[in-house]
């Protein structure tokens, strides 16, 4: 039988030296007019002392940090992360090859208004996030047209890409069938359907003013493009996209979408042949590599914080906070500062609510917080945090595809920061009455 694990605030601390050095490094070749100075110091390079040290706590705490580590690794949802990364880098570069990406943007999102088309990418990743009940899917189908949108209208990268995560992040959070909020309503003892109208009251107001946003900021020429494409190329976008909205699986949808771009390319463009299409593959899964490496490494640090107390020291001084004060208000502030701060420790949102889901659980029965409400905040919380962490899969996906450095994306991600401080002022707004006493 396994002793429960001890709580130690020790067991933190690699983090915090790897944000230390990651995010020191950059601010500091930054501050001194270096224009890429977050990719001096890579990040799977950076968070190499932090595994040292989570490894030598493991081992003072008599335990077997390299199983551990392996273990973190191996996980089922790192390694489908890994797979998504490799096929996602597979698919953009062959379609970019092809011409895809210019006939996109040629026969659709190249009519529209200059002013719309920030609006019309966070629209088209939330209903495709939505219907697919993923926001990593979204991210990997929808970049390469935000890209080829920024690339022709002279709209910043970081901007559009921000406007992609975030309508995914909208969809992710409100989709019935994402994990996300699956474990969310498990654990809090709700219905998908009251879990749904709940969020729908912040997720909504926050989409709509995000539209708003969007609309204004930006500035933009309308979309040229230099020569006719063939209207044919927009084919395996169709088909992807499709798929997504039908609800298909992810790795299919990619694996789909990489073998139909490769047949396209041969039909409509001169000289892709086998040869070509192999070679487009491998550069696609090579501008992957650094974020697999670091996905890899960050599970593995999370399952040693885990190992050695960590994250139970996290619950246990937030579950404290909570017991001292008796209002619904501090009980959803609670619930929203675990989720948030789990999430930070694990770089993952699902594993954040699967994690949080019990003792939020309990705080929410002593402050009286209606299961729908604590199901919708610890969501809100897990998805917002996972949206604006900048090495966070989504994030990460995002700026390798665009080569666009994760701390300015993340800045970028307004539905993320919007949803946050409408979901904070709506739970400090009302007056909140005292929970009653639970025995």
């Amino acid at each position: 039988m396994n002793e429960p694990v001890r709580p130690s605030a020790l067991a933190l601390t690699p983090l915090l030296v790897f944000l230390a050095l990651f995010f020191g490094a950059g601010l500091y070749f930054t501050s001194h007019g270096e224009a890429m100075g977050f990719y001096q110091l890579r990040a799977p390079v950076a968070i190499l002392p932090a595994l040292g040290l989570a490894a030598f706590i493991a081992w003072r705490r008599g335990l077997k940090p390299l199983e551990t580590l392996l273990g973190g690794m191996g996980d089922h949802n790192v390694v489908l992360m890994c797979l998504i990364f490799l096929l996602a880098g597979g698919f953009v570069e062959v379609s970019k090859a092809i011409g895809a990406v210019d006939a996109i943007v040629a026969l659709g999102i190249g009519h529209l208004h200059p002013a719309l088309l920030l609006p019309g990418l966070f629209v088209v990743a939330g209903f495709i996030s939505l219907s697919l009940g993923t926001s990593m899917g979204t991210i990997a189908a929808v970049a390469p047209i935000a890209l080829g949108v920024s690339d022709a209208s002279g709209l910043d990268r970081a901007l559009v890409l921000g406007a992609v995560i975030g309508g995914a992040t909208f969809g992710d959070n409100l989709s019935v069938i994402s994990d996300t909020a699956i474990v969310a309503s498990r654990t809090q003892g709700c219905t998908m359907r009251e879990k749904f109208r709940e969020n729908l009251k912040l997720a909504l107001p926050a989409a709509l003013l995000t539209v708003v946003v969007l609309g204004f900021i930006g500035e933009t020429a309308p979309v040229q493009t230099l020569e006719p494409v063939s209207p044919w190329l927009i084919v395996p976008y169709v088909i992807v996209l499709g798929l997504a909205m039908a609800g298909v699986d992810v790795i299919i949808v990619l694996s789909l979408g990489l073998v139909i771009a490769g047949l396209f390319g041969a039909f409509f463009t001169d000289e892709f042949g086998v040869a070509a299409y192999a070679t487009h593959i491998w550069e696609g899964f090579e501008s992957m590599v650094e974020i697999i490496l670091l996905s890899l490494l960050v599970g593995g640090l999370g399952a040693l914080m885990k190992a050695t107390g960590g994250l139970a020291w996290l619950a246990q001084s937030i579950g404290r906070f909570a017991r001292g004060h008796r209002s619904r208000r501090a009980g959803e502030v609670s619930i929203a500062a675990l989720s948030a701060t789990t999430d930070v420790f694990t770089a993952n949102n699902t594993v954040a609510i699967l994690i949080s889901g019990g003792l939020a659980r309990d705080i929410a029965q002593q402050h009286g917080v209606p299961p729908a409400r604590a199901a919708s905040v610890l969501d809100i919380f897990a998805c917002v945090t996972q949206g604006v962490l900048p090495y966070g899969a989504q994030i990460l996906l995002a700026a390798s595809l665009g080569t666009v450095s994760p701390l300015a994306l993340a800045g970028h991600v307004h539905y993320s920061w919007l949803l946050g401080a409408i979901t904070i002022a709506a739970m400090l707004w009302p007056s909140r009455r005292i929970a009653p006493q639970v025995a």
